[in-house]
């Protein structure tokens, strides 16, 4: 290595260690959250004597399975929420929201988002994008959004009176997406419902909560939002649940949504489990000290990179609304060459180039560092972003905030400062 490469690496590290420092407060206050979460699972579990007995799956059909019945009412519980249904069935966070929009919505009626624009993989299933696969607007269900206020924020004059008599459900999605917006809170959410009630209280208010999972200490529909998804390789998962989404909420809610992921008549009754009840349940209990350690690399990564120069959302010392920290790059190049830092320096696959790639359900290409256990999970450190100005990548995960600071020091080298 010569003198330069040596006094870089040393700058890096020098900086990661100031950063660790200067964050000292904020990870013990999201050490004290990480209790508040894990007592609420350990709470749950106790009331519904979650034991071994619980762990055996069925095959088949899925009947009269006593373990994932008994999850779905630990997951209920622990989430604020009159039912659930945890499915392996589910094959993504994307998959789960669709069955819930599906299962609520009719002809005639109209879904309002009120976020600005959704998640790219929900541009085809609502029919902004794509013909000809049975969306939400070829079975004649209307879309309108609210855009966000040009400072990224809830337009919550318009939201005021946005809703009307034909509006059935209103689309809350907690996490920024691919936008430079913040996040919403559990505070955030809980607004938008009361405004939505107050205009027609037979609007269903339905929460994307993918990447927002133990956050904070309330989930959305313990604050009244009638149905929420998401993605069980995501946050309540634990890193270890191999497959799966869920949705909670209202009890006739939650049957609709699974009569989508099932059939009519079927509804949440069916679904084998194939003995992956234990990694559930274990998941779940291990989800709360899992989104901590992410959000304390999300912390880090937001500290190094604005001392560097480059614009961040959310800021180092902001309350964390998601376990995803933006970064803006300002280039194709740098976007590569991050995500190539962060995929060397990951437990699977760190042999592997990341390259631009098309992605289903996306709209332009993306860049991926992803070496999860989980295919797709974004649970360990991970880093990605699609090829479109202002060139901005999206980190997530991080299951200890020690692996996050390794594999920063290679990306501060691989891009350097702004």
């Amino acid at each position: 290595m010569s003198p330069e490469e040596n006094e870089s690496v040393t700058s890096s590290v020098e900086l990661l260690q100031k950063a660790e420092q200067a964050l000292l407060q904020i990870f013990s206050g999201i050490d004290s959250q990480v209790k508040k979460n894990l007592k609420r699972v350990l709470t749950s579990f106790y009331h519904h004597r979650v034991g071994t007995h619980h762990f055996a799956g069925v095959s088949g059909y899925g009947h009269d399975d006593l373990g994932r019945q008994t999850l779905d009412q630990v997951f209920a519980e622990v989430m604020g929420a009159e039912a659930a249904a945890v499915r392996v069935q589910f094959v993504s966070g994307t998959h789960a929201i669709a069955c819930a929009l599906y299962g609520v919505l009719r002809p005639g009626d109209e879904m309002l988002a009120v976020a600005g624009a959704p998640y790219d993989t929900l541009e085809e299933v609502i029919g902004l994008r794509g013909h000809g696969q049975g969306s939400l607007r070829e079975f004649g269900v209307d879309y309108r959004q609210l855009e966000l206020t040009p400072e990224g924020a809830i337009d919550w004059q318009a939201l005021a009176q946005a809703v009307s008599d034909r509006t059935r459900l209103v689309l809350i999605q907690r996490s920024c997406g691919y936008s430079w917006r913040s996040s919403l809170a559990i505070a955030d959410i809980e607004k938008i419902v009361h405004l939505v009630k107050q205009q027609n209280p037979n609007t269903v208010c339905f929460v994307d909560n993918c990447y927002g999972e133990f956050i904070e200490t309330q989930e959305p529909t313990a604050v009244g939002a009638d149905l929420m998804a998401g993605s069980l390789i995501k946050n309540p998962g634990g890193t270890i649940v191999t497959a799966g989404g869920y949705v909670a909420g209202r009890a006739d809610l939650v049957e609709a949504a699974t009569c989508r992921l099932t059939a009519p008549g079927v509804g949440s009754s069916g679904g084998a489990t194939f003995d992956q009840n234990r990694l559930l349940f274990q998941g779940l209990f291990l989800a709360p000290q899992m989104v901590g350690e992410a959000i304390k690399g999300n912390h880090l990564t937001a500290h190094v990179f604005q001392q560097l120069g480059y614009p961040v959302n959310p800021l180092p010392e902001a309350p964390r609304r998601d376990v995803i920290q933006a970064i803006q790059l300002g280039s194709p190049d740098k976007l590569i060459a991050f995500c190539r830092a962060i995929q060397k320096h990951s437990p699977i696959g760190s042999y592997l180039d990341p390259v631009p790639a098309e992605m289903p359900g996306y709209e332009s290409q993306l860049v991926m560092a992803g070496g999860t256990f989980i295919d797709g999970s974004t649970s360990e450190f991970s880093a990605d972003g699609p090829l479109r100005e202002p060139y901005v990548v999206f980190c997530q995960g991080g299951t200890h905030w020690t692996h996050v600071a390794i594999a920063l020091e290679a990306a501060i080298e691989a891009v350097g400062p702004a």
